[in-house]
C-alpha cells in the first residue's frame, strides 16, 4: 500500500525549474533513497513534501490524503516528520524538553492548566515525560535526559532529532543527508540506527543522500534526480547498473 504518491511536482525560482516533473511512490514500510549530486534538487524535493514551498504543479499524497500545498505544521499533523541536514535542535533546552516539544500534537492543555498547573496539565506533563523517555532509550540517550542539547557530540544530536521527529508520531519520516559531517564509524552506526527505526516503529523512511554507497547499502529502491528531474528509479541494484547513473552521476 502505498504511502506517498507524488505525481508531475514542479517548482520554478526567478523563472529556473528547480524541480520538474518530479513522480515517485513510495510504499508503506519502505526505506527508500533520494539521490543526486548537490545542487539536483534533493532538498527542494523535500520542502516541497513539507510545506516550506508550494509546489507550481504536480500533487502530493499522504496515505490517500492530498496535502499539497498544505501549511507544514498541518502537513507534520498529517504524518510527515524530517530531519535537516544542518541539524536544527533547540540546543538551549535540554535532551528531553527537545523530545518533548515534538509531543505536543499529542498532548494537549490548555494555557490556564498550564499556569495554573492543575491535574490535567501534570498528568499530559507526566506522561509526555514517560513517552519521550521511552523514544530516548531508543537511541540510548536516557542517560543524557538533562543535558543541554548542544553538549551532545555530532553524532547523538543527529540522533536526538531522530528521535525528536519520532515523537511527532509520523506515518512517513524524511531524513536529509543524516550522514553529513560524520565520520565512517558514526556513520556505520546511524545506518543501523536508521534500520533500526524502520524495523522497531514500523516506520516507512525517504533519505536524501549524495553518497551512492551508502544510500544503496540500506535502500530497497532509489529515485536519482539529475538538474531537478528524475534521471532514473527503481530496485536499488537496476539502478545501480543504469549506465545513465554511472555517466550523470559519478562523471564517468
Amino acid at each position: 500500500m502505498a504511502i506517498l504518491e507524488v505525481k508531475g511536482l514542479g517548482i520554478s525560482f526567478g523563472g529556473l525549474k528547480v524541480v520538474d516533473d518530479f513522480s515517485v511512490t513510495i510504499e508503506k514500510g519502505q526505506l527508500y533513497g533520494l539521490i543526486g549530486p548537490n545542487g539536483a534538487g534533493k532538498t527542494t524535493v523535500f520542502n516541497l513534501l513539507t510545506g516550506v514551498y508550494k509546489p507550481d504543479v504536480g500533487t502530493i499524497r499522504l496515505d490517500g490524503q492530498n496535502i499539497t500545498g498544505k501549511k507544514t505544521i498541518e502537513i507534520n499533523q498529517a504524518g510527515i516528520a524530517r530531519t535537516f541536514q544542518n541539524i536544527r535542535l533547540f540546543k538551549e533546552l535540554s535532551v528531553l524538553d527537545n523530545v518533548k516539544a515534538g509531543l505536543h500534537n499529542h498532548y494537549v492543555y490548555s494555557t490556564v492548566e498550564g499556569i495554573l498547573r492543575l491535574p490535567r496539565y501534570r498528568k499530559m506533563e507526566r506522561a509526555m515525560d514517560e513517552r519521550a523517555m521511552e523514544l530516548l532509550s531508543v537511541f540510548d540517550l536516557d542517560g543524557e535526559r538533562d543535558f543541554k542539547a548542544s553538549n551532545l557530540p555530532y553524532g547523538k544530536q543527529r540522533k536526538l532529532e531522530i528521535a525528536r521527529a519520532l515523537a511527532t508520531e509520523p506515518k512517513l519520516l524524511l531524513l536529509d543527508e543524516p550522514a553529513a559531517g560524520m565520520n565512517p564509524n558514526e556513520t556505520a552506526e546511524l545506518m543501523e540506527t536508521i534500520r533500526f527505526v524502520r524495523d522497531h516503529f514500523d516506520m516507512t523512511i525517504l533519505l536524501i543522500e549524495h553518497d551512492m554507497k551508502l544510500v544503496s547499502g540500506i535502500c530497497e529502491k532509489i529515485t536519482v534526480l539529475n538538474f531537478g528531474q528524475v534521471l532514473t528509479q527503481g530496485n536499488t541494484t537496476d539502478v545501480l547498473n543504469d549506465r545513465r547513473v554511472i555517466t550523470a552521476y559519478l562523471g564517468e
